[in-house]
């Protein structure tokens, strides 16, 4: 278990502070970020947050998957690192 979680379903109006306090009722928030789309600048509906240790993320999954915030429940899990795509093997072979 790591300390990062995925934070999903997010009303579009919350924001970093928003999610980080939130959280820190749960132990300290090393970091809080909602993912914003890089073309418009609106949140994407989903974040990440780092909690100091791997019990206060596990205490913020138990406290607050499926729990209401800003009228949206909310969908919070262990954050996997992305996968990796393979790349299409390059062009093409003469």
């Amino acid at each position: 278990m790591g300390s990062k979680l995925y934070v999903g379903n997010l009303n579009y109006r919350v924001g970093d502070a928003d999610l980080e306090r939130t959280f820190s009722a749960y132990g300290t928030v090393k970091s809080a970020q909602v993912v914003m789309d890089r073309a418009t600048g609106r949140s994407r509906g989903f974040g990440f947050v780092e909690m100091g240790s791997d019990q206060e993320a596990q205490a913020a999954i138990a406290g607050l998957n499926g729990k209401e915030m800003d009228g949206r429940n909310l969908m919070v899990n262990e954050a996997r690192p992305p996968e990796r795509r393979g790349g299409s093997g390059g062009g093409r072979r003469y």
